[in-house]
């Protein structure tokens, strides 16, 4: 199936729910080489993935991955992006989980190194001393107990092993990085997604409601960021009650001020991960821009979540979690939870940054 899937991509057309299905299962069993799979990619790239494509991708990857099933109140939700934005920042989407979390919000953070970016949520958390390779019931227990889990992609998708060398080999954007938030093991019901290409914005919001979930959010910041942008505008689109609304938002609207690109750059997993504890720990007060990207992030969570009905009530109960401890404490709970012999380097921060 695979070679025909190429044949008829090449072509610019697209394929069946049915194709698709079987074309991911093949690649996902082994059975596709290396150059198939590249060309696959790169030929979907090109002609532009459907929903019905991107539907039946993520349908037949959830089938070979490793569940998970936390049994929590409420909402169970995710925040992650695409990756390969234009602007290089420091992990937004990472820290906004942890403020999510300290709102009382349920978090399974689904996330992987990098393969676009300067580095991915789990480099970040890993340098901070997070323990990447617990079993499931660790995570599960994480997500009921503390309130957030951390989940690791390549050890709940094992299948994954089989694209991984033509993808990071292609070194640009595929099909695979808008897959990766939507084949989260642990089946959030609610999720906000960011996205590297405008043209996906409302295509991802139409996947997540034939997926099932209850609420979710799509966003681009029409400067590049696959995060809503403090430095200029952003489209949404939001799917709740089935019904999907596209809009634009600023800063402004959400009485937050303007940045620029240097103000919410991090170069690397040191650094982006020194700016994510300085966040969470309370380091940066309301205002800084750093803090305010984050607050914006994880007031989309909030409203997902289902405890805040608009942007402006859900960034003051996201600075509320800041500056009561409440985030910074999800983290220091997550990272000893894991391995409480890792604790090290968050002591270390702790003791440079009090």
């Amino acid at each position: 199936m695979i070679r025909e899937a190429i044949e008829k991509a090449v072509m610019g057309l697209n394929l069946s729910y049915q194709e698709a299905y079987i074309s991911m299962k093949e690649i996902m069993s082994g059975n596709a080489t290396p150059s198939q799979i590249a060309a696959f990619l790169v030929a979907l790239r090109m002609k532009g993935e459907t929903v019905e494509e991107i539907m039946a991708f993520a349908t037949a990857m959830r089938g070979f991955c490793t569940g998970l099933n936390p049994k929590v109140r409420g909402r169970l939700i995710d925040t992650c992006g695409t990756g390969g934005d234009k602007i290089k920042t420091f992990n937004i989407s990472t820290a906004a989980a942890f403020v999510v979390a300290g709102a009382g919000i349920p978090v399974a953070k689904h996330g992987n190194r990098s393969f676009t970016s300067r580095c991915g949520s789990a480099d970040v958390l890993e340098y901070l001393g997070l323990n990447l390779n617990v079993p499931q019931n660790i995570v599960e227990r994480a997500i009921e107990e503390i309130g957030i889990g951390f989940i690791f992609a390549p050890l709940f998708h094992p299948a994954m092993k089989h694209a991984a060398v033509p993808r990071k080999e292609i070194g640009v954007r595929t099909v695979f990085n808008i897959l990766g938030p939507l084949i989260n093991p642990a089946m959030p019901s609610a999720q906000v997604i960011g996205v590297c290409e405008v043209g996906l914005v409302e295509k991802i919001a139409y996947v997540l409601r034939g997926l099932g979930l209850d609420e979710a959010m799509v966003v681009h910041g029409l400067d590049g960021l696959d995060e809503i942008s403090t430095i200029g505008s952003t489209l949404i689109a939001w799917l709740k009650k089935g019904d999907i609304k596209t809009f634009k938002v600023t800063p402004e609207s959400f009485g937050i001020k303007r940045t620029s690109v240097e103000h919410i750059s991090g170069k690397g997993p040191e650094e982006s991960a020194e700016i994510l504890f300085k966040i969470l720990f309370g380091h940066f007060k309301a205002g800084d821009p750093k803090r305010d990207i984050v607050a914006v992030n994880a007031a989309a969570g909030i409203i997902v979540g289902g405890m805040a009905d608009d942007f402006k009530y859900g960034v003051e109960l996201a600075q509320e979690s800041i500056d009561s401890g409440a985030a910074y404490r999800k983290l220091r709970e997550l990272i000893k939870f894991y391995d409480g012999s890792r604790i090290e380097k968050i002591e270390e921060l702790e003791r440079k940054y009090g």
